[in-house]
């Protein structure tokens, strides 16, 4: 069963460094599903993870207070923002851009809910 988790923390790790380029993919909740996926198939991966000078902060920041960091928040906000702009300008049907709108605004609502890490 451990193989499994592995193999589901690292396809979750590799979702999140993508993340990290690419405006649509989020990367914060990959890496956290990583976490989770390696806390139950490798104590050396879960370390490792939640030890990495880069990757580590905001999983140890959601795992011990439930925050984003504001610059996070920031980063999220402006990347949202950049998808439903490209959208607007490709010249998606009303009803894509109220279905997008709506997903993305829950999904800024949430993350400004948070408190700052």
């Amino acid at each position: 069963m451990k193989f499994f988790w592995n193999i589901g923390g690292l396809a979750s790790l590799a979702l999140g460094v993508l993340g990290i380029a690419l405006p649509v993919l989020p990367t914060v909740p990959f890496l956290i599903l990583a976490a989770f996926c390696f806390a139950r198939g490798s104590d050396r991966l879960h370390d490792w993870l939640l030890h990495h000078p880069r990757l580590g902060p905001p999983i140890r920041d959601w795992q011990e207070k439930r925050a984003i960091s504001r610059k996070a928040k920031w980063l999220a906000s402006l990347s949202m923002a950049a998808v439903f702009a490209l959208s607007l300008a490709l010249g998606f049907r009303w009803t894509i851009l109220a279905v997008q709108a709506a997903c993305l605004g829950g999904s800024a609502l949430f993350i400004w809910s948070r408190p700052d890490a």
